[in-house]
């Protein structure tokens, strides 16, 4: 393993740690300041704080299904902690670094919040209303605000071809020009123009050579 690669694999482990950390403060800051069920205008209707207890997936959808994205969330935690053994490239890092902390800072709170272990309800305050187009608004927080980063680099680094292991891409010119590269062909060894002097016997072993006539 080369050290680039080494020091690659501790950038999801970081970017994990910061989102995890901000999440949990900000939500922390949430329950002991905003009143639940509340809209607290930020910036007018572009940004609102709205406290509420959300037992469903991201963005308040799938209410009633606690259990079920605990153990979802769970799943997704091992499988990035998995993948993280083949990184090499920073891309794909952050891209799951993000994806971790989310994941983790919506997880804990699912283990950790009332009603309990394992279908406490995760805290969601941020509403911006303008941004659903009419359709119901949904409520989040940093946690999904990550994840849904994550999601955004993990489009960009598949229609770039980037691998995983930070090997280099592989482009789709280069590889018709390697295609076509014809392998080389040796060259018959062309036969000698000087002729065999070898003596020539028939079957009886007796010697081909012509024997000239005396003169009489």
């Amino acid at each position: 393993m080369t050290t680039r690669r080494r020091w690659v694999r501790w950038i999801p482990l970081g970017v994990a740690f910061v989102v995890f950390l901000i999440d949990q403060y900000v939500k922390n800051w949430v329950v002991a300041t905003l009143p639940e069920g509340e809209t607290v205008p930020v910036l007018g209707e572009f940004l609102q704080w709205h406290f509420v207890r959300n037992p469903g997936a991201a963005f308040s959808l799938a209410s009633g299904s606690t259990w079920i994205f605990t153990i979802l969330a769970s799943a997704v935690v091992v499988v990035i902690i998995w993948q993280i053994r083949q990184l090499g490239s920073r891309s794909w890092a952050i891209f799951l670094g993000l994806l971790l902390g989310g994941t983790l800072g919506n997880l804990f709170d699912r283990l950790t919040r009332a009603p309990g272990f394992p279908e406490g309800h995760v805290i969601d305050f941020i509403s911006t209303p303008w941004m659903w187009l009419g359709f119901p608004e949904g409520i989040y927080n940093i946690a999904d605000i990550a994840i849904v980063s994550s999601m955004v680099i993990f489009v960009l680094v598949t229609l770039l071809g980037l691998p995983i292991d930070g090997s280099p891409r592989v482009r789709k010119g280069d590889a018709a020009a390697d295609s076509a590269v014809e392998p080389e062909v040796d060259e018959p060894v062309a036969a000698s123009d000087t002729p065999d002097h070898t003596t020539e016997q028939d079957p009886a072993g007796t010697d081909e050579t012509p024997q000239t006539e005396e003169p009489r």
